[in-house]
């Protein structure tokens, strides 16, 4: 649980300076003891971590817990995913400045305000409608106004935007979905969780090249699956 001192008193207790001073402090440990410790290195991915308030997308009863290694419960059946798999996914898509990027599971809004300061936009989608407009509205509120967000079926990805220097995936298909392999830039990058089992998923590195796609496998992962849109939606 996330400590403000000696008697570990509730957040909602301190005052708001001393509350945001609690996390971040309790964020700069984050990085420090779960994503560096743990081999991540990247300056501008460690960076980013530091400065994204994940409390702020994290229900006001989980946020005490908002900076622990583990994913936490939004509602609507999603989690946000754990603070090393955000900061692992982020280093391995490698963002350059000046990418378009597009994202699969807005969920929180959480890992398109790490990538926002990383590159130059942010597409992300989002099935479920309400997680959809509360992402946008807590990006929209805090600042992060080069992220876009629209609910829709992400295997159908963002065509109009396309193509994208990099995608990132934040739940997992049974197989990639063509349509993402389509939109993806000659030279692109990929991260993505592939498995319908869970509990035997893998997170793919892929990078398209003019011979196809190369495929790297670089963790076991469990994330909450990709599901399509009901037929006339």
């Amino acid at each position: 649980m996330l400590t403000f001192g000696g008697c570990d008193p509730e957040p909602a207790r301190l005052a708001p300076g001393a509350e945001e001073a609690a996390f971040a402090a309790a964020r700069a440990r984050m990085v420090k003891e779960q994503i560096a410790a743990r081999g991540i290195t990247k300056a501008r991915v460690l960076s980013a971590m530091a400065q994204v308030p994940r409390h702020e997308f994290i229900p006001k009863a989980a946020r005490a817990q908002a900076y622990e290694d583990w994913p936490l419960p939004i509602g609507h059946g999603q989690t946000i995913s754990q603070p090393y798999i955000v900061a692992f996914m982020t280093a391995a898509l490698d963002p350059e400045p000046g990418d378009r990027v597009l994202e699969i599971g807005t969920g929180s809004g959480y890992q398109a305000a790490v990538l926002s300061g990383l590159v130059a936009e942010v597409f992300s989608i989002e099935i479920v409608a309400p997680l959809a407009r509360r992402a946008e509205a807590d990006l929209q509120r805090l600042g992060y106004g080069n992220v876009r967000v629209r609910a829709g079926d992400g295997h159908l990805g963002w065509p109009e935007a396309a193509p994208f220097d990099a995608i990132i995936v934040t739940c997992a298909p049974e197989q990639v979905p063509p349509a993402l392999v389509d939109q993806l830039k000659a030279g692109g990058r990929m991260i993505v969780p592939v498995g319908s089992t869970w509990g035997a998923q893998e997170l793919y590195l892929l990078r398209k090249t003019p011979g196809g796609l190369e495929r790297q496998a670089v963790l076991p992962v469990r994330f909450v699956p990709m599901v399509t849109a009901p037929k006339g939606k």
